[in-house]
């Protein structure tokens, strides 16, 4: 596991446990992992990471609209 060392302002009132989150819930968006491993990163379980995702403005649906569709004709 690699450590990323981050210096950030004073004024940015963060700590390392909700950095982690926003950091996972981030690269989750972008579809640079998924749900479980995001929730690895932020140090919690997937269904945590999954109930946390909210407080961050980002849906679990991590789908675009016409990958849905697609999914609902297949079904």
């Amino acid at each position: 596991m690699r450590t990323l060392t981050v210096d950030l302002p004073d004024f940015v009132d963060l700590d390392a446990k909700e950095l982690k989150f926003i950091m996972a819930a981030r690269l989750y968006q972008e579809r640079k992992l998924s749900l479980g491993q995001a929730g690895k990163v932020a140090g919690v379980s997937k269904r945590t990471f999954i109930e946390l995702l909210g407080n961050y403005d980002v849906s679990v649906f991590n789908q675009e609209v016409e990958e849905l569709e697609e999914d609902l004709k297949n079904a």
